[in-house]
């Protein structure tokens, strides 16, 4: 079950940088702010999901 909570999460962090590039390239082309807070957004969820990912033992133990 961990593992497959381990897959998840990886998929949602590829998904979130994946998303937040594609938003701020948007940003560069079309110059809309919404855009830029967007890509932001979801590079910060990519790093915070990455830190859960990476200590998600300790996160189980509490």
């Amino acid at each position: 079950m961990i593992g497959f909570h381990r897959f998840l999460i990886a998929t949602a962090i590829f998904f979130c940088a994946g998303l937040g590039v594609w938003m701020l390239s948007a940003f560069w082309g079309n110059g809309s702010v919404v855009l830029l807070v967007l890509g932001i957004s979801f590079g910060i969820a990519a790093l915070g999901l990455s830190y859960y990912l990476r200590n998600l033992e300790r996160f189980l133990r509490r």
